[in-house]
């Protein structure tokens, strides 16, 4: 990616984010998408929660068994104290470094799904994470609507991104895959289950991917306590000032409660 249009792409970029996330919300049946107390129950193709009581895990838009059909989960079926963190990485805003230290203090495993022009922008954070052990997870080349997208261009934006973290890093994508904003359908969950991808979706997430409006360290922290259980999988942000201030005493916590951190490649384990 060429400095000169790197700048309007990051501008693109976010401004793609914070509407596809509007529009998700605005299709909610419940409350907000992200918020933990009730969260849409979609009907259409959008990933949604809703948390009945604290501590448990929530009830989703699909059950743990109509996903697994397509090889696909959003929480762990295990009853033990364990975790599954993950990221999604829009763009970069300064935080993933101090992100990938945590990390590295608490030795917890983590999974980065990355679209291509964050591999482009960054490729030396991506070998960062594949040399300490982290999943680099696909999120598609462009962060495509993946139930609007035709069959074809789907595999493409998906073997092409991987295609491309091998050429810039040297390193293998992992075989992850998260939808762009939780979108998706039995046919796209099937694509991605023919070309050997596991989808990711997830049990946690809070309005944390607004540069311009963050809820706060302390909110974070509160949110964590308050909402996590066994198997969890939280989607956190890497653009979120609140996310990198939060996350160290975030893992202390946990810690503290007997959680342990996992990779993804031990969730069809659980």
């Amino acid at each position: 990616m060429k400095h000169l249009s790197s700048y309007k792409k990051w501008g693109k970029i976010l401004l793609l984010f914070a509407a596809a996330f509007f529009v998700g919300t605005m299709g909610a049946k419940a409350v907000e998408h992200f918020t933990g107390e009730a969260v849409q129950t979609a009907a259409d193709g959008n990933w949604g929660l809703s948390f009945q009581e604290d501590g448990q895990p929530p009830a989703a838009n699909a059950t743990a068994d109509e996903l697994k059909q397509f090889d696909a989960f959003y929480k762990s079926g295990t009853e033990d104290k364990v975790i599954y963190l993950t990221f999604d990485c829009g763009y970069e805003n300064g935080y993933t470094a101090s992100i990938l230290d945590v990390l590295k203090k608490h030795k917890a495993p983590g999974a980065f799904f990355l679209c291509r022009h964050y591999i482009e922008d960054q490729p030396e954070l991506v070998k960062r994470m594949k040399k300490e052990g982290h999943i680099v997870g696909n999120h598609t080349s462009h962060h495509v609507c993946m139930p609007e997208t035709d069959s074809r261009k789907v595999r493409e934006e998906i073997t092409d991104n991987a295609n491309y973290m091998k050429e810039a890093t040297g390193y293998e994508m992992d075989r992850f895959f998260r939808p762009p904003k939780g979108e998706y359908s039995e046919r796209t969950l099937q694509i991605t289950k023919d070309i050997g991808y596991t989808t990711v979706f997830w049990s946690m997430a809070y309005l944390d991917y607004d540069v311009n409006n963050q809820p706060g360290r302390d909110y974070v922290i509160e949110h964590f306590q308050k909402y996590i259980h066994p198997g969890a999988i939280p989607l956190i942000h890497n653009i979120s000032k609140s996310n990198a201030e939060a996350l160290d005493t975030v893992l202390t916590n946990l810690e503290k409660e007997g959680y342990t951190f996992h990779s993804l490649s031990d969730l069809k384990k659980g």
